[in-house]
């Protein structure tokens, strides 16, 4: 009896404790709503309303019932959740008036049946962060009928895209976008978000696309590419659909699209056409990374070279490139077939474009050369006619031989044929206005090029578990040969006053890089949380650059060969690569270390000049990275990579031209490597309930002993580049990006901001007057914006962003040029009665003055349109268009060298009207099995 008193009293104690200290209890059951079935396990949190912090988690008994005491008055939320069931969310306050939250029963509802009659209150996690990949869910975002891919990724925080479907996420380009992991038409991602439905997506992933080889490993090789992944939705994998738009102009300006899809099973069939004169050229067949980029040799990341086919040659291959200087007329068109069959131990998948596209514009530029004798000015402009055709063909065949071994071949193959006339005209002069020199230059081509590439992977998996064997095989053989002529007329300012110097060549190129690559890489299971990939590589090159040109003779035959400006180059190359790399997991960290080694014997033979150059060279890779998962709304990554940078053939022995004899480079054979460090930092943090992002990228790169210009300025504006290394002091670069996006409720609206920061510094050495000055360039450019976004449904959506830049370029030698900038974008669409809709966007830019630059520059770009829809699912509409509104799109750009500034205006696409139509049409049904 006293122990029962005892109890009794303690009892009292304790609540009236917990009364005086203001504590509440939670309580409930959750239930099934279809079945009445008592759900036990279901998770129960309890979060801070403020910043959606956790306070107490249980999970419910057996009988589905849950209670949560010793919780502090104050607002909070709660969250249920089931799997395979919508979330519970509910927003309450506790206060000395509620001493037990008492929510009965909870019923839960199965994703299934939720569409049907029930609406549940809160949010869906909208963005889970899984490693390096972040996972949109298509339904907590608004889908408009017929809305495509482009119209959805609009809404995801931290993305923007342009008029022209270009993707920005987290501050980085997106050049790749996959169709349930696979390739859809290869290299132009606007073919997929253009006309893919948005309401058959079942999610859609953004991350770094590792090499196949990296991703079996699971080891980070350094080959990344920013990829979407658009997941389809089951359901949606079995019938028709597509689109077909055409419009006509004023200024006989039109566009015609027509995209026609089939899946059914595991099968997708695709294909689409084309064509129009008003910017819309569908060509993303993008082969320049390869090789490109310098009138010589570019070189790879395993310290291998290869010759390049333009880019600073007299005879420049037209690769098809529009990025919206000039106006165009584009034809092309493609197909896609992708299957798996065999209980998906096989697959196919291949893809067929052809088209052509032609560009006629001109370029205008002015340059201000600011050295310590005196201003220079140059004035240049160009007329250009270039036109290209080409068709391309891909296959990959992947074939799972067992469970543990796979194999996969891709080849692919392409054939280009480019034609281009080029008109240059310039003139530079001194502050007083004075002619130093001029030039008038007419240079025409015809060239053809030929590529092939094989790949061929084989991975398998070893009987112990995490050790596994991978072999890549690769052979690809590219060719060039370009016909063209060249015709200058170059004025130099001389004692004897301006001299006049004639050329009138004919120009023909020869090209040809082969190569075979092979890899093999090794995983060994060192513990439960370590593991070692080992691997080896084994490259095989050989090319050559036979570019030769020939003088007129008397009988008007270009028959006399130019041995000063004809080159002749064989080349040849053996390297072998080696590496270790460590690799950590445990929890929710995961660390790499390691390092790569690459020995490269070098062998280049002057045929015409009969001299042989040999360097051997040892290139040193070290990386490490750490990643940290906090949750899978919440991560944080930080990598290091170093890699020996070895001089390229322009800088050690260039090819000599005369397309432009007043800038001449000359090698040095005596140039070492320099070594570049580079580290990265990212961090990633979404909240479900309230709808916050916060996306933050850094690196910063420093080069050690870096190979710099040494440049020679005479009094006529003749400039002579040499490359020499500089120990005293490192090259360094920068980059910030920073983003934060959050729901404003009493607003409605998803409001963000960012921060986008860059810079470098380098160092040149300029001689003017036989005087030698180091000159240290800076170039910075500090941005941030504000972007409000609204939807609607059925009555508007609008996307505004705004911010200010400022650009900073300082030169130890010469004058500054600093100034600030604005830019601007928005879209919007009002839905008014009958199925009308007015849409509109624009695009804006201005770039002040500077101290150097005396004129500011503006452009705001302004379209509309006037649409009607018809029919009860609103497939058909018929639209007015007015493109440019206020005339002012002219091309600009402007930027700064060392010592040089230039401003660059060229033309492009201006005010016109155009009336298009425009059928979408769809019958998708249930998933068939396929046997």
């Amino acid at each position: 009896m006293t122990r029962l008193l005892l109890s009794l009293c303690l009892l009292v104690l304790m609540s009236s404790y917990a009364k005086a200290q203001g504590l509440h209890t939670i309580k409930g059951r959750t239930i099934d709503t279809a079945s009445t079935t008592l759900l036990s396990g279901t998770s129960v949190a309890v979060l801070n309303a403020k910043d959606s912090t956790l306070v107490k988690f249980t999970r419910t008994t057996e009988n589905g019932s849950f209670e949560i005491s010793g919780i502090k008055s104050g607002k909070f939320i709660l969250l249920v959740s089931y799997p395979k069931y919508a979330d519970f969310v509910d927003h309450f306050t506790l206060d000395s008036t509620t001493q037990v939250k008492d929510y009965g029963k909870i019923n839960l509802t199965g994703m299934a049946k939720i569409l049907a009659d029930v609406i549940i209150k809160g949010n869906r996690n909208a963005i889970k962060i899984k490693g390096d990949t972040t996972e949109f869910d298509p339904k907590a975002y608004n889908i408009e009928p017929n809305s495509k891919v482009e119209d959805l990724i609009k809404q995801f925080p931290g993305f923007q895209v342009d008029k022209d479907g270009k993707i920005t996420a987290q501050g980085k380009t997106v050049p790749k976008v996959l169709v349930d992991g696979e390739e859809f038409f290869g290299d132009d991602p606007t073919l997929v978000t253009k006309n893919l439905r948005a309401d058959m997506v079942e999610s859609v992933q953004l991350y770094d696309k590792a090499s196949d080889q990296a991703s079996f490993t699971g080891i980070d090789d350094g080959e990344k590419t920013k990829t979407l992944n658009i997941k389809l939705k089951e359901d949606k994998k079995n019938g028709y659909f597509g689109k077909v738009q055409g419009g006509y102009g004023t200024k006989d300006f039109y566009q015609g699209q027509a995209m026609f899809n089939k899946f059914w099973g595991k099968k997708k069939f695709s294909a689409y056409g084309i064509l129009g004169n008003n910017g819309t050229v569908g060509l993303g067949w993008d082969d320049r990374d390869k090789y490109s980029g310098s009138s010589g040799l570019t070189v790879g990341d395993d310290g291998g070279m290869y010759f390049s086919y333009g880019g600073g040659d007299d005879l420049d291959s037209y690769d098809g490139r529009y990025n919206g200087q000039g106006l165009p007329v584009a034809r092309t068109g493609g197909l896609h077939f992708d299957n798996k069959w065999n209980k998906d131990k096989e697959s196919i998948n291949t893809n067929y474009k052809i088209g052509s596209i032609r560009v006629k514009g001109n370029n205008s530029v002015i340059s201000q050369n600011n050295l310590s004798s005196g201003t220079q000015y140059t004035n240049s402009n160009e007329d250009f006619d270039k036109d290209m055709f080409r068709q391309k063909l891909d296959v990959t065949y992947e074939l799972k031989i067992d469970t543990t071994l796979t194999m996969k071949v891709s080849v692919d193959g392409a054939l280009k044929k480019s034609n281009s006339t080029n008109s240059f005209k310039t003139e530079t002069t001194n502050a007083t206005n004075d002619i130093l020199n001029s030039s008038k230059r007419d240079l025409s081509n015809e060239v053809d090029d030929q590529n092939f590439n094989m790949n061929v992977l084989f991975t398998k998996k070893l009987k112990k578990k995490g050790r596994t064997l991978s072999l890549n095989l690769n052979q690809s053989i590219n060719k060039s040969n370009g016909e063209g002529y060249l015709n200058s007329l170059n004025t130099s300012l001389k004692q004897t006053g301006l001299v006049d110097s004639l050329t009138n060549q004919l120009k023909e190129n020869d090209i040809t890089n082969n190569s075979f690559k092979l890899n093999a890489a090794y995983t060994e299971p060192l513990s439960k949380t370590l593991t070692l990939v080992m691997n080896y590589g084994l490259t095989l090159m050989n090319g050559k650059s036979d570019r030769r040109s020939f003088n007129q003779s008397a009988s008007g035959r270009y028959d006399i060969l130019d041995t000063v400006y004809s080159n002749n180059f064989e080349l040849n190359q053996t390297i072998n690569q080696g590496g270790a790399i460590f690799n950590y997991k445990k929890g929710k960290t995961v660390i790499n270390f390691g390092s790569k080694f690459s020995g490269v014997n070098f062998k280049q033979d002057d045929v015409y000049h009969n001299r042989t150059y040999i360097r051997n060279f040892v290139n040193y890779m070290p990386q490490a990275s750490y990643q940290y998962r906090f949750s899978q709304q919440k991560s944080f990554r930080l990598n290091y990579n170093g890699n020996t940078n070895q001089p390229s053939l322009d800088q050690l022995q260039p090819v000599r031209l005369n397309n432009d004899p007043f800038n001449v480079v000359e090698g040095n054979q005596d140039l070492r490597p320099s070594f570049r460090s580079s580290v990265n930092a990212s961090y990633n943090s979404y909240k479900v309930l309230t709808s916050q992002s916060i996306w933050l990228s850094a690196s910063y790169s420093f080069t050690a002993n870096p190979i710099i210009s040494d440049v020679t300025t005479d009094g006529v504006g003749k400039s002579t580049y040499r490359y020499i290394n500089y120990n005293d002091k490192m090259q360094t670069n920068y980059y910030l990006y920073g983003q934060f996006g959050r729901k404003v409720k009493f607003l409605n609206m998803d409001v963000g901001v960012n921060v986008d920061v860059n810079g470098n510094s380098s160092y040149n050495f300029i001689t003017v007057d036989k005087i030698r000055t180091l000159n240290n360039t800076k170039n910075y450019t500090y941005g941030g914006g504000l972007n409000v976004s609204k939807y609607k449904e059925k009555k508007y959506n609008f996307y505004v962003r705004f911010g200010p830049t400022y650009n900073i370029s300082r030169v130890s030698v010469g004058s500054n040029s600093d100034g600030i900038g604005y830019s601007g974008y928005f879209y919007g669409n009002l839905q008014l009665p009958a199925k009308f809709e007015i849409s509109s966007d624009g695009d804006y830019q201005y770039n002040g003055k500077t101290q150097v630059l005396n004129k500011s520059f503006e452009r705001f770009i302004w379209n509309a349109s006037l649409g009607k829809k018809f029919f009860k699912s609103e497939n058909l509409k018929f639209s007015l268009t007015v493109n440019d509104i206020l005339n002012q799109n002219v091309g600009f750009n402007r930027t700064a060298t060392n010592t040089s500034i230039s401003e660059t205006r060229n033309t492009t696409i201006q005010r016109y009207f155009m009336f298009s139509v425009s059928w979408d049409f769809n019958k998708m049904g249930g998933v068939k099995t396929q046997k």
